[in-house]
């Protein structure tokens, strides 16, 4: 890392922040700078556990500014928990789209039938009761716990990681380093406003202790934090190389009837997309392209199939996608499936990469 010019580099403190005066610096900052967030109860209020739990699910590895559009539009839709528990999970699917992971809004609805069936509609309001519910795990029952219910824990989100790290000049590379940083965090739990320390850690990390050009000037913790004085904030948390992308190949198959439908299936409840709807595909296999026999079985009819030209491209989290598009037409009925009017196809929960397939079939003619 550069130095600050005009900055003399001070001695690193041997002792570690003391928690309880960075309790009190903190809680006052965030009295006075804290985000408001449609979500997130006023100063002196009680948080709606619903809306909580909503924006935390909607929140995993996705931005706030991305998500405020999505949690108006299902808290104006689905304003109870109750309200959600009852809709059709095909409508809650195509309501996320764009907040990427659909498993997230399986177990959303999932979560929201348990709340109802099995809690009165009220959400537990412990730690334990609330990682007993579908997709609810260590981080967001803790999460829930503290902003909702005031009970004293300390969820460790990437902004928490973030300054903790920073704070206790942790370096050992995430992923190996996460253990470490939970348990310093540790060192913050009280019974004195734990929901709105939770918080203000995050706006801290959000706002000041920022991955790229952290604004120490303006942190009320910039005597405390042992990597500011050593001058290497930004170089924390430190990371581990990152493991190479593989590449995973497929064709899938625009079918058509005689009125110009096309042909849309439900994905396994299982596994990545699961549940949305995509277009008939080979497997999704690492290594070559699919050979003739393997695309014939996977075809959903037979009939004489053309190749599009081109190949459509999409990047999951952790491989690469290369789809290759055969389109045909038929008479018959497949056995699984639904014939779709490309008109109609945003009344269905398709994710990007399948409206990829559906833009590259049209831009070649189809």
């Amino acid at each position: 890392m550069k130095a600050r010019i005009g900055v003399a580099k001070r001695e690193v403190p041997s002792a570690g922040p003391a928690p309880a005066s960075i309790r009190r610096k903190l809680l006052a900052w965030y009295d006075r700078h804290r985000r408001t967030l449609p979500w997130r109860a006023p100063a002196g209020g009680r948080s709606d556990p619903y809306a909580v739990w909503l924006s935390e699910i909607m929140l995993q590895q996705t931005t706030v500014a991305t998500v405020v559009g999505y949690f108006g539009d299902f808290m104006a839709r689905w304003p109870t928990v109750g309200d959600l528990a009852a809709a059709d999970l095909d409508d809650v699917l195509h309501a996320w789209q764009g907040l990427g992971y659909y498993a997230r809004a399986r177990n959303l609805h999932k979560c929201a039938k348990a709340v109802a069936a099995d809690h009165g509609g009220r959400f537990p309001d412990t730690e334990d009761g609330l990682k007993s519910l579908p997709g609810i795990g260590p981080y967001t029952a803790a999460a829930i716990a503290a902003i909702a219910f005031d009970r004293p824990t300390m969820p460790v989100d990437g902004n928490i990681e973030r300054v903790t790290a920073r704070l206790f000049r942790i370096a050992t590379p995430l992923p190996k380093g996460k253990a470490e940083i939970i348990n310093r965090s540790r060192v913050f739990v009280s019974t004195r406003r734990p929901g709105d320390f939770a918080q203000a850690m995050m706006d801290l990390g959000a706002t000041v202790c920022t991955p790229r050009s952290p604004k120490c000037f303006a942190c009320p913790l910039r005597t405390d934090c042992r990597a500011a004085a050593a001058e290497i904030a930004e170089d924390l948390p430190a990371r581990g190389p990152k493991p190479a992308r593989p590449t995973r190949r497929a064709v899938a198959f625009w079918l058509m009837d005689k009125d110009g439908r096309v042909l849309i299936r439900r994905r396994d409840e299982r596994g990545l997309l699961g549940g949305m709807m995509e277009f008939p595909s080979t497997p999704w296999q690492e290594g070559g392209w699919p050979d003739a026999p393997t695309i014939l079985d996977a075809a959903p009819v037979r009939t004489k199939w053309r190749e599009v030209p081109g190949e459509v491209e999409h990047v999951f989290t952790h491989f690469r996608l290369e789809i290759r598009v055969c389109a045909g037409k038929t008479t018959s009925r497949p056995n699984d499936g639904q014939f779709v009017a490309p008109a109609d196809f945003g009344a269905h929960a398709l994710p990007t990469v399948m409206k990829k397939i559906a833009a590259h079939v049209r831009a070649d003619g189809g």
